[in-house]
Order: C-alpha cells, then structure tokens, then sequence
C-alpha cells in the first residue's frame, strides 16, 4: 500500500509547469510499483502553478499555468498526456520551461499574455527490479507539441523532445529518487539562441503513515540560452492519500540562482481508478 501511495504523489526558470508535475507523477508511481496485480489503471488530474521571479531582468515576471493531465498505465507500460492553460505577466523575455532566453521588448515593459499552452505527451517503461536491493528504473520520452502561441511569448513554435531515465529505491523508511534527462529543443526562427541541455532532479521521501508522506525536491538544469545562467531549485512536498481514489499534493520550491524563480507553489488534484 505504501509504494502505492507514494506511486501515486511523485515527473527553467519555469521548467516547474511541466517538469516538476511529470515528477510528481513519478514519485507518486514509485510506490505503486509494489501492486504489479494491477495490469490496468486511470487517472485524471488537475494541478495549479504559480511562480513569481526576475529571473535576471529589470522587472518580476508572474506565472500562472493550470494543466489537465489523463494517465494510462497498462502493465510495464504508461502513457501520459498534459493538456495545459497558461497566463504570464512580465517583460516578455521568459519563456515558459525555459527562463529568459531574449529580449523581444524593453526591459522596462511589462506585458500579460494568456492561452493554450504546449501540450506534452509521455511514453513510460518501467523496468523490473532485477533483485530485492535494486532500484526501480522507467525510461521516459517526453514529446512537446507547439500548441503555445510564440508570438504571445507562450512557447517556441517548435516541438521538443526529453529523454529521461527515473531511479528510485528503499533506504530504511524513506524512498531516495534521480532523475537524469536530456531537452532536444527545435530550432526556433523567433528565439535563434536555445540550446538544447541536459537536466537533472535528486529527491527523498517519508512515509509518514498509509495516507501521507513528506519530502524533498531539488532541481537542476542546464541554460537554455546565453542569456540565462543554470536553473538551480529546491523545496518540500507533502502528499496525502484521501481515500482509495483521490490524492492531494502540495509542492513549494525556492531559486538557488539568479535565472531561477524567487518562489513557486504546486497543487495538485488527482482522481485514479
């Protein structure tokens, strides 16, 4: 039950409004790992963002992104799709998942964008532990469809693609978890200096008892581009199983660097059969 659970709750300057939420995913599917009679399951969910930082420029920018998410898991296999909303407010020089990457308008403007975001979806494949002590490992492809408005400054207009590797594994009470992944980013006429990087995330987690569990993230990832240092992140969680199907998860996260955000919260809502 517990590795059910904790499954259940853990998957830029804004790399949170997709990234963290596919790691919360992961986390929350590292405990259900221990139900392997489950051959087929569900889930719907709904998550809150908000994230306020300068992330280097003269003035703060506010985002708010609110992604519906449907996960299919059959066996070895998972299938995930994020269909979000996004509103950013600021001077037009951070993309979402990327941090500021360009200067399209003075320093000192700020403007309020909103609309359909990038839609992301997500082939897993979870690899069996080989023995008691070794780790649980999912290979993951992650596909972003330029559905965002690039010149709202709410995406690029080209696809990307992530690949990643998640491990996780007991130390006593508590699950220790990495990811490891790589962005290839699609070259972009409108912002001509993204690079494609690599990226990383190391975090713990405590039963507290059958319905919760705390813990701690922290994250790491490589500048998009020269006009934005390394994103370094770090924050608690807590997920609460409410009941056979409904779980609650709360996520605060703090910069470590001058491209990261000053301060971000992540609530989520998710619905499972």
């Amino acid at each position: 039950m517990q590795h059910s659970i904790l499954k259940q709750f853990l998957n830029s300057a804004f790399r949170y409004s997709l990234q963290l939420i596919v790691f919360v995913v992961y986390i929350q599917s590292v405990v259900g790992q221990e139900n392997s009679d489950v051959l087929e399951s569900h889930a719907l969910s709904l998550a809150a963002y908000n994230a306020r930082g300068d992330f280097g420029l003269d003035l703060d920018t506010d985002i708010v992104f609110l992604p519906l998410r449907y996960e299919y898991d059959r066996g070895n296999w998972g299938f995930q799709l994020f269909v979000p909303y996004l509103e950013v407010d600021g001077p037009g020089a951070v993309l979402v998942n990327l941090g500021g990457v360009n200067r399209p308008i003075a320093g000192t403007q700020a403007r309020k964008e909103s609309g359909l975001g990038d839609v992301l979806g997500s082939v897993i494949y979870r690899i069996d532990p080989i023995g008691p002590n070794a780790p649980f490992i999912d290979l993951r492809l992650d596909v972003k469809i330029p559905t965002a408005d690039e010149t709202k400054g709410l995406g690029t207009g080209e696809a990307d693609y992530n690949l990643q590797v998640d491990l996780s594994r007991y130390l006593g009470d508590w699950v220790v978890f990495a990811t490891l992944g790589y962005s290839f980013r699609g070259e972009s006429e409108l912002f001509p200096d993204l690079n494609s990087g690599a990226y990383a995330q190391l975090g713990a987690a405590l039963p507290l008892r059958d319905s919760m569990s705390i813990g701690v993230i922290y994250d790491y990832r490589q500048a998009a581009s020269s006009f934005t240092s390394d994103i370094q992140e770090i924050g608690p969680y807590l997920n609460w199983q409410l009941d056979e199907h409904w779980s609650v998860t709360g996520l605060i996260m703090s910069g470590m660097t001058s491209a990261s955000v000053d301060m971000s919260v992540l609530g989520q809502l998710r619905y499972s059969w």
